[in-house]
């Protein structure tokens, strides 16, 4: 592998020199410039660009932060932001905590050690005041996952509302008994869609049950479990909201497998508007996040904050969320089924 020692070698000019051509510094003649990126070109040279940008303190690299790659919502969210990222001559760089407060923690000395300029944090697995500290470093965006304690911009949406909306539907249908599916316990998000869900059931005058909670549910296979779980109930539910598109086909899969059909004897609402809801038989009725414009405000946010040095400012941007109604809730309305 070529050296800068290579590349003086080869110009015949000093090792200052050649330092200071891939740096761009200004007092170099056009000369000497063009001989140096032509010995570099010959030779292969690639310059070490951690220990410029350690100098410059710019690397023109991002890190977002998720839990799992394998979720279809952070996938898309990971495109989104990748191509918002490119827009700006930005590189992206993927940090999966899966879950893991410890992972967050060591991936978050990628700022501190001035190897990424900011950081967007899809998901959180510490308290802030741990995160808090990194700030001195660079910027943080929180976008999807959110911490009121915390004084850096958001880019969130309403999930109080998307609970709620997905349970006013099935409700709606004329369903009293329904189940309810959520992910991680440190999660804000999960907490939120929960209070709207609750705030449905308290506008119906409908009781909450918590032996109708399930909690933990993440993949597919968890939602199999909830299935298996419901039925061990005395007193089964009629209707589940799932916090996960993935694990509302799970639940779908297990039914079906189970001779259930949904939705008339259960009707199933999922969370993301992922591909896979118009992939299962039946379709899922599911809540739509609109992930590219999350993505690109969060991009566009972060990018302000490396320009202006403002890192500890509370800014909140939301965007709405939409209900989207297919055949896993259809027809499922009490009335029909004992007709």
């Amino acid at each position: 592998m070529a050296t800068i020692e290579d590349v003086a070698k080869l110009t015949g000019l000093s090792r200052t020199t050649v330092s200071r051509v891939i740096n761009n510094h200004p007092y170099v003649s056009e000369e000497k410039r063009k001989l140096v990126l032509e010995a570099m070109e010959k030779l292969g040279y690639v310059p070490n660009s951690s220990a410029r940008s350690l100098r410059n303190q710019k690397t023109s690299i991002l890190a977002l932060f998720i839990p799992r790659i394998t979720n279809p919502f952070f996938s898309e969210l990971v495109e989104a932001t990748e191509i918002a990222a490119a827009e700006y001559g930005y590189q992206l760089i993927i940090c999966q905590t899966r879950y893991s407060p410890e992972k967050e923690l060591n991936y978050m000395n990628l700022l501190k050690t001035k190897q990424v300029d900011g950081v967007i944090l899809a998901s959180i697995q510490n308290e802030w005041k741990k995160l808090k500290p990194f700030l001195q470093y660079g910027p943080i965006v929180l976008c999807n996952e959110f911490d009121d304690r915390a004084n850096v911009p958001t880019v969130r949406l309403d999930q109080v509302y998307g609970g709620y909306i997905a349970t006013k539907h099935l409700l709606e249908q004329g369903h009293t008994k329904i189940a309810y599916c959520s992910g991680g316990y440190r999660s804000n998000v999960a907490k939120s869609r929960e209070i709207g869900f609750k705030k449905a059931l308290a506008e119906y005058k409908v009781s909450f049950h918590e032996q109708y909670a399930f909690r933990d549910a993440f993949h597919i296979a968890d939602g199999k479990r909830v299935f298996q779980k419901m039925m061990e109930l005395s007193e089964r539910p009629t209707a589940v909201f799932t916090g996960s598109d993935e694990v509302a086909a799970g639940i779908i899969s297990e039914a079906v497998k189970c001779g259930y059909r949904i939705p008339e004897d259960l009707a199933v609402v999922g969370f993301d508007n992922q591909a896979i809801t118009e992939l299962t038989n039946p379709t899922i009725t599911t809540v739509h996040q609109p992930v590219k414009q999350m993505a690109q405000k969060a991009v566009d946010v972060i990018v302000e904050k490396i320009q202006t040095k403002k890192y500890e400012t509370k800014e909140i941007y939301e965007f709405p969320l939409q209900l989207i109604v297919r055949a896993s809730t259809l027809g499922s309305k009490l009335h029909q089924r004992e007709a």
